[in-house]
């Protein structure tokens, strides 16, 4: 279709005037200036009108059309945990801003693994890769995938993990502190035999979390032999079931988990038993996933700071892009306590 800014006000061009502007909701006078570059017309307004542009079929005009500065790959878990999705819209939209076009990478069951994904951005030319929660989070990985990278000057920043090795920069939540954070909460309810839900003991923030979880046993409970109160599981709503599952049958009535979604599984596991929550067992989560604030009930959590976390990412990675040599360091975030009502009133303050 040819672009209606192409056309004059009258006849064919008119109609797709009124066509635009009913779809972008605005007038066709603010259609016409936002088609001829005019000012005087709001950032959200002339993002709509390109929006309706789009959706109908047009061409932009031109002078309309961004630049991309070059392709940044993002490599991300499957989008079933609702974290990643989230990751990857802060990142879109930073990565927007500084005029550059995410290439999303989502590593399914039985598709394409991280290193296939590398290989595929490589020959695209992208101008960077951010990997989140990727093999640099995973202990028994090798490394040497990054050193390669960057001895083939691609510049990459890795989220949620870390490796010693790799002369790259880090962006992470503090695991140990968002371990403590849950424990203090739950003991200030009242609560004394507190579980530990997570994931395979292989990943960096699953080794953080038992250490800040352990610590905060230690000096806030006296409580020194806690392994039986670590249940390890998968990070999804089954596996913190099953995790939960063992930690009910040791007496605990309050579980930290490693993930929003093992917590779900968690207060499931506790209804399979008739327990309530959070009248008979406390429950809290870790991200702050989009929706978690509308669970029944709704979900105690530790917030990871995405946004900060996204933007950090960005601005590491675009100076690595400027020229600016990569620095092996790790950015750690502080993690925030969110509460809800999946956690109440522990045993102690019930006698």
């Amino acid at each position: 279709m040819t672009p209606p800014s192409a056309v004059g006000p009258l006849g064919n061009g008119a109609a797709r005037l009124t066509d635009i502007a009913a779809q972008a909701g605005v007038s066709e006078a603010t259609v016409s200036r936002v088609l001829n570059g005019k000012p005087g017309v709001s950032a959200v307004t002339r993002r709509s009108v390109l929006a309706a542009l789009d959706v109908m079929g047009y061409e932009r005009p031109q002078r309309l059309r961004q630049r991309s500065n070059g392709l940044i790959g993002l490599v991300t878990p499957e989008l079933d945990n609702p974290i990643f999705p989230a990751f990857a819209q802060a990142f879109e939209k930073t990565l927007t801003q500084y005029g550059y076009t995410p290439v999303l990478c989502t590593q399914l069951p039985g598709g394409a693994v991280e290193d296939e994904f590398t290989e595929l951005l490589v020959e695209r030319g992208v101008s960077g890769i951010i990997f989140v929660s990727g093999l640099h989070a995973d202990v028994t990985a090798r490394s040497d995938r990054y050193t390669q990278l960057i001895g083939q000057g691609v510049p990459i920043v890795l989220l949620n993990g870390h490796a010693a090795d790799v002369p790259a920069p880090f962006i992470s939540p503090d695991d140990r502190a968002a371990a403590r954070l849950a424990v203090q909460h739950l003991v200030d309810l009242g609560h004394e035999r507190i579980g530990l839900a997570v994931g395979p003991r292989r990943f960096v923030p699953v080794i953080r979390k038992i250490e800040g979880y352990r610590r905060a046993m230690a000096q806030l409970l006296g409580a020194t032999e806690v392994d039986e109160l670590i249940s390890h599981s998968l990070f999804s709503v089954e596996g913190g079931q099953a995790a939960a599952a063992q930690l009910l049958a040791r007496g605990c009535t309050g579980i930290v988990c490693a993930s929003d979604l093992m917590a779900l599984g968690a207060i499931r596991a506790c209804r399979d038993r008739g327990l309530s929550v959070p009248g008979e067992v406390s429950v809290v989560g870790f991200d702050d996933s989009p929706l978690i604030a509308f669970t029944d009930p709704p979900l105690t959590t530790v917030r990871k700071p995405i946004g900060a976390m996204a933007s950090a990412a960005v601005a590491t990675l675009l100076e690595e892009i400027n020229g600016v040599r990569a620095k092996h360091v790790e950015l750690m975030f502080q993690p925030e306590l969110v509460v809800r009502r999946s956690t109440g009133s522990g045993p102690l303050v019930n006698r």
